[in-house]
């Protein structure tokens, strides 16, 4: 037989190898990747993000985004009020400086600065997880529960509604509340009514003596050294990022249940627009929120478990409220926080 007949059956199978590499690359690819803005994602070569999430977790997980795209990340991390206040003069300058904005408050930015989106992952987050407007997309659920140092409080001590905490006069002056939390208060009132939420608070004040702190990490990881022996209000995913750290905390649910959510946003004004919206599906992809349950983080997917594993599972016996306020009902309840929880 011939070099050339033997070559034959060679480059035949040469041909099938490569083409099955190529459909096996192409299987390969994570669900969020979406192939048809890609190339114009990679030459746009980067983005700038805003973003609220330590680099703890926010450098790593962006890792992963760029080892698939090749899309370089320019994380720029500060507080929601910052970020807010910057784009805002940002705008007023004319100036094309961000690309992604991923804080709990997304909703305060001025609808028109939000590009309106059409996200393939958007169709698998939860109901609420997604704006009317497709302007943002919950990454993370924020649900607001009490918390507890597990050495200094029993579980069987734990009181079952807000009207009983209030009268739990032996705790006064080991208890912790965050003064910023807006939404906590609104949904307080929501739930009892302004005149029996009033009550409620005052009693708070008068029994307990709570101290005023802000910042809802700083007063997780309190509770979990004992400085406190409990928090009157504070973000359920930050209790577990403690617990998971072995620190001796736990959550209860109490109606009512706020719960809002870390949003993803891309704006209008990108100036890397494909890779800003690649970027922000891969925020409530699968594989982001998964990683973000290393730290407690819970997800707004169906197909993502929690870490510890079950802690939603009780929640649907609870009266759960959804509740994102804009700028000027956040000065409502901030003003009213201040004035109900203020000393003597």
């Amino acid at each position: 037989m011939s070099l050339k007949a033997l070559a034959k059956p060679v480059l035949a199978a040469m041909a099938l190898f490569g083409s099955l590499t190529g459909a096996c690359a192409q299987a390969a690819d994570p669900p969020w990747l979406d192939r048809s803005i890609l190339e114009a994602a990679r030459k746009e070569g980067s983005i700038v993000v805003y973003t609220t999430t330590n680099e703890q977790e926010a450098l790593p997980m962006w890792e992963q985004f760029t080892a698939v795209t090749g899309v370089k990340i320019n994380l720029i991390r500060a507080s929601d009020s910052q970020i807010l206040s910057r784009i805002l003069i940002e705008a007023r300058a004319g100036q094309k400086a961000w690309d992604v904005i991923q804080t709990a408050n997304v909703q305060k930015v001025p609808p028109a600065m939000l590009a309106q989106l059409d996200l393939p992952e958007a169709k698998n987050l939860n109901a609420g997880a997604v704006d009317k407007d497709r302007r943002w997309w919950g990454v993370y659920a924020n649900y607001n529960s009490p918390a507890y140092n597990t050495n200094l409080v029993k579980k069987e001590q734990l009181p079952k509604d807000y009207e009983e905490f209030a009268q739990r006069k032996e705790w006064a002056g080991r208890v912790v509340i965050d003064v910023t939390d807006t939404v906590w208060l609104a949904v307080l009132f929501d739930h009892y009514g302004a005149e029996k939420a009033t009550k409620i608070v005052n009693d708070l004040v008068k029994n307990l003596n709570p101290v005023l702190a802000d910042g809802h990490l700083a007063i997780a990881r309190a509770v979990g050294a004992g400085e406190y022996m409990l928090a009157l209000n504070n973000y359920t995913n930050l209790t577990m990022n403690v617990k998971l750290a072995k620190g001796p905390t736990d959550h209860w649910w109490m109606d009512p249940v706020p719960l809002f959510f870390g949003q993803v946003g891309v704006s209008s004004n990108a100036p890397h627009p494909n890779a800003a919206k690649l970027a922000a599906n891969f925020q409530i992809s699968q594989q982001a929120q998964q990683f973000l349950t290393q730290f407690g983080r819970l997800p707004t997917r169906n197909d993502v478990k929690t870490n510890p594993p079950g802690i939603l599972d009780d929640l649907p016996k609870q009266k759960v409220y959804p509740k994102l306020l804009d700028g000027e009902e956040d000065r409502k309840w901030a003003k009213l926080m201040t004035d109900l929880f203020k000393k003597p």
